[in-house]
């Protein structure tokens, strides 16, 4: 038998950051997103030769490993499937081996800014609660992967994606001390949700970048309670609460602009969050029609998405293509959050 599993990426809309400990657990945090029909992917096949076989084709890698209950961790592109392997053997396999191929792929490169590493995470705990029944729930299955990321394998990083990837469609999240999340889904109009899909362009910068760093500094910000990065970081969080209510009002050109008010205050929650080609990107959409727009995820490369309200996107795209720096990704959002399935092979 196959156990399979698909997670979607994706976009951070509004309060990004604020999920990051200190500031959430300080102050609380909130965040406005939306999942596109971009998926990380997780099969695991089982094995009965004592061996454990890692195939990840993004990077082209293949490792395979004597079963044992717990796989060395080391710091490489395999990190994330060796920890949760030796997580999921202590917590529901009372430490005794598991033989298996797992072969993962995701749809978007490493570090792109969707929540790639969170995705893949929430993907393969998929397939294991597939293959082993494991009685785990939407906010276990969220909260246990972030635990992996966070707390067992010390990757830096909030707590959205895992959540994200998880519910799935367009959810407004609230993030307390004690890694409470409280998750709220969206009831949109479907035609507001079909023209908010329709005015919104994605853009690809071709740059992969490490996030935490980035992460790194705003928490390192909230912690010396540096004034404008805090003061940037409340007014993220405030245009949250904004592009929420222009959701719930369908009020699709306020969100627009309010993008636009949201990407100047992240740029000052820590340095490198924007470059010049990212200003260059962004201000080529903005003089072509776009009335907003910013960077998914913590900065410094990626995807950037904009709200393109008529029929301004096509000016938008063009003018984009244009510049040879990257390239327009076709999307449409997604309703569904992680779904797993099991078939004969």
């Amino acid at each position: 038998m196959l156990y399979r599993s698909k997670a979607p990426f994706r976009l951070g809309i509004a309060g990004g950051g604020t999920d990051v400990s200190p500031y959430s657990d300080l102050y609380g945090g909130a965040i406005l997103n939306v999942t596109v029909n971009l998926y990380a992917f997780a099969t695991i096949r089982p094995l009965n030769n004592g061996k454990i076989r890692f195939i990840h084709i993004n990077e082209n890698l293949t490792e395979q490993a004597k079963a044992v209950s717990s796989l060395p961790i080391t710091d490489d592109a395999l990190v994330l499937q060796r920890g949760i392997y030796n997580s999921i053997v202590k917590k529901y396999n009372n430490n005794q081996p598991l033989s298996f191929e797992l072969i993962t792929y995701m749809d978007v490169p490493s570090g792109s800014g969707l929540g790639t590493s969170s995705t893949l995470a929430v993907a393969i705990l998929g397939a294991f609660t597939e293959w082993l029944k494991l009685p785990l729930g939407r906010y276990d299955i969220a909260h246990y992967a972030y635990e992996i990321e966070r707390l067992d394998l010390k990757m830096a990083g909030g707590k959205q994606d895992q959540y994200a990837a998880t519910f799935g469609g367009v959810n407004f999240m609230e993030f307390y001390e004690d890694d409470k999340v409280i998750v709220n889904p969206l009831r949109i109009n479907n035609t507001v949700l079909q023209e908010w899909s329709m005015n919104t362009v994605l853009f690809y910068t071709n740059i992969q970048r490490a996030s935490s760093k980035i992460i790194e500094e705003q928490a390192a910000n909230v912690e010396k309670n540096d004034s404008p990065s805090v003061e940037a970081m409340h007014n993220v969080k405030k245009e949250a609460y904004r592009m929420k209510n222009c959701l719930l009002k369908d009020e699709l050109q306020e969100l627009g602009k309010a993008l636009n008010t949201s990407w100047i205050n992240k740029k000052k929650m820590a340095r490198n969050i924007s470059n010049e080609m990212i200003d260059k990107i962004y201000d080529t959409a903005i003089s072509n029609g776009a009335l907003g727009g910013k960077i998914s995820g913590a900065g410094g490369g990626g995807f950037l998405f904009f709200y393109c309200p008529g029929t301004t996107r096509y000016q938008v795209i063009r003018a984009l293509t244009a510049l040879n720096i990257g390239h327009v990704c076709p999307f449409e959002f997604s309703k569904n959050g992680l779904t797993t399935w099991t078939v004969e092979e």
